[in-house]
C-alpha cells in the first residue's frame, strides 16, 4: 500500500466501481473486469476521499493541475478544491469555435503541473494529454492515477513520474 493511502479507501473504490462480465476497454482490449469510474467519481463522500488521497500525492513545487477531457475532470476539480491549485482540461482535439484551443482553463507556459487520471489501463489518453501540455510549455511534474490497471508502466517508460492511489492487477 502506498504511504498515506489507506486500505479502506482502496477497498471502497473497488467495491463501488468493479464490475464483472465481458467488456471492451477504451484501448480495444477485452477484459472480464471493468472499473466504472463514475461510480466513485459521483459519490460525494468517496470523491472527497479520493481527491484527498490524490492531493497527498502532489509533489512540492506543483502549481497547477490538469486532466484529460472526460471523467477525470470531475476528480481534478475535486482535487483543485482540496488544494487550491488551478486546473486545466486537455481536449482530445482543439475545439472548432470560440478560442479554438485544445487546453481549457489554467495551464500557462512555465507551469509545473500534475496531470490527473481516473483509471488507466494503457496510459494512452493521459500520455496524449501530457504531450499537448508540454507542447504548450507546461512541465509535467507528476502523473497521478486514481486506479492504475497497468497504465503507469508505459507512462514511466515514457519518462514520467507516476503515482497512484490504488494499483490493481490488470485482468482479461
Amino acid at each position: 500500500m502506498l504511504p498515506g493511502v489507506n486500505d479502506d479507501l482502496v477497498r471502497r473504490m473497488v467495491e463501488a466501481s468493479e464490475l464483472h462480465g465481458d467488456f471492451v476497454l477504451s484501448s480495444g482490449r477485452r477484459s472480464t473486469v471493468y472499473f466504472d469510474k463514475f461510480r466513485f467519481l459521483t459519490d460525494p463522500s468517496l470523491l472527497r476521499d479520493v481527491a484527498h488521497a490524490v492531493a497527498g500525492l502532489i509533489p512540492a513545487g506543483a502549481d497547477h493541475l490538469a486532466a484529460p477531457e472526460g471523467a477525470a475532470t470531475l476528480l481534478a476539480a475535486a482535487v483543485s478544491l482540496e488544494t487550491g491549485l488551478p486546473t486545466a482540461v486537455v481536449r482530445k482535439e482543439p475545439k472548432s469555435y470560440g478560442t479554438k484551443t485544445q487546453v481549457e482553463g489554467h495551464a500557462p507556459p512555465g507551469a509545473n503541473a500534475v496531470l490527473i487520471e481516473d483509471v488507466s489501463t494503457t496510459g494512452n489518453q493521459v500520455l496524449r494529454a501530457a504531450k499537448v501540455l508540454e507542447a504548450g510549455g507546461v512541465r509535467i511534474v507528476r502523473i497521478v492515477l486514481a486506479l492504475d490497471r497497468g497504465g503507469a508502466e508505459g507512462l514511466r517508460e515514457a519518462g514520467y513520474d507516476v503515482a497512484a492511489v490504488a494499483v490493481l492487477k490488470p485482468e482479461g
